[in-house]
């Protein structure tokens, strides 16, 4: 039903405004009696098996939604009921922005992939928390992304990231350094070694005064070469995270079935989806093959199957995570896989 009736006329809008009417139509879902039962029942599948425990924290299931749907924290329980065990939100910043200049969301269906400029848009880490304060299930878990703002200059990134780090501390249950978005002006220079290892011994450095260890991971870009991987784990050691997070989304534009002429007239922006696939494997892969398996890494990018899933958690990865999959695919999917690792 979706494929066939719902998604094509999606597709004939702007990708923002049908994000922000499906929002919309899931807040007013559960606002009916009932309804978030119905929808559970009918996207959830519960299974012993399908549990994980990962740096720590248990997991219904291995499938998660990925940080850019619910930015501010205001549909985490809406989109647990369509299946996810953990939805990420954010990347949220010290202050609300609007991000970049619209339009800055693209769809590619040739190649089943979306392009975003969005910046990250948000209305700040006190909006965050505002919402994740109302939470009361607290069998779903939430991963917060935190980010800088755009206007923050990179030799005063470390201060917006540990604004954010301490101000959701109480609120979500893991965290992700997000320095490999290729959407805000010179964010990927933070990848870099000194300046990595500056913003994740900070934060490291912050949780030592916690009552409470919660895990931090890191997310990194499909870009990387594997030399950049390599001092990428030697700082994960170093600094004692958790995980990682492959991958963000990447500015390549190669093999791509739409013309070139279109992709480029669509402009800048980070690549997601089915193009993205293969890499974000081979990088999972070759993270489990350094780290012996021992590090946890959440898989994101190109996952549209159940079989896709599989692959990656094949690959090395302890979860995944779905975005533009689950807008080409629909509603059904987090529950696909799951009967697929139940088979």
């Amino acid at each position: 039903m979706y494929k066939a009736f719902i998604r094509p006329l999606f597709f004939k809008m702007d990708p923002e405004k049908v994000h922000h009417l499906v929002v919309g139509a899931m807040k007013f879902a559960h606002r009916i009696p009932f309804a978030g039962s119905v929808l559970k029942s009918t996207f959830s599948v519960s299974h012993p098996s399908l549990e994980r425990e990962v740096f720590g924290l248990k997991f219904k299931n291995p499938v998660g939604l990925a940080a850019g749907f619910d930015k501010n924290a205001e549909v985490y329980k809406e989109f647990s009921s369509l299946g996810f065990s953990f939805i990420e939100i954010g990347t949220v910043t010290p202050k609300p922005q609007p991000g970049n200049p619209k339009k800055r969301l693209f769809r590619l269906p040739a190649d089943k992939a979306l392009i975003n400029r969005m910046g990250f848009n948000n209305l700040g880490v006190d909006e965050a928390v505002k919402n994740l304060k109302k939470r009361k299930d607290f069998s779903i878990i939430i991963g917060g992304n935190i980010g800088k703002n755009t206007a923050t200059a990179n030799e005063d990134a470390v201060n917006d990231y540990v604004t954010c780090f301490n101000r959701l501390y109480d609120y979500a249950d893991y965290f992700v350094v997000n320095v490999s978005c290729p959407n805000i002006s010179n964010l990927s220079k933070l990848q870099n070694k000194d300046s990595l290892l500056e913003i994740l011994s900070a934060i490291t450095q912050e949780r030592l005064q916690k009552a409470v260890r919660k895990p931090v991971l890191l997310k990194i870009s499909p870009d990387l070469n594997f030399g950049q991987i390599d001092e990428v784990l030697e700082i994960v050691s170093a600094t004692g995270i958790d995980g990682i997070v492959a991958t963000n989304t990447t500015i390549s534009r190669q093999d791509l079935l739409t013309p070139s002429s279109t992709v480029e007239a669509l402009g800048n922006g980070g690549l997601s989806g089915k193009p993205l696939s293969s890499r974000s494997t081979e990088i999972i892969r070759y993270i489990a093959q350094k780290t012996g398996g021992k590090l946890p890494v959440i898989a994101v990018g190109g996952i549209f199957t159940a079989e896709d899933a599989l692959e990656k958690l094949k690959a090395g990865a302890s979860l995944v995570q779905l975005y533009t999959g689950f807008i080409y695919e629909g509603p059904m999917l987090a529950k696909k896989i799951c009967k697929k690792l139940l088979s």
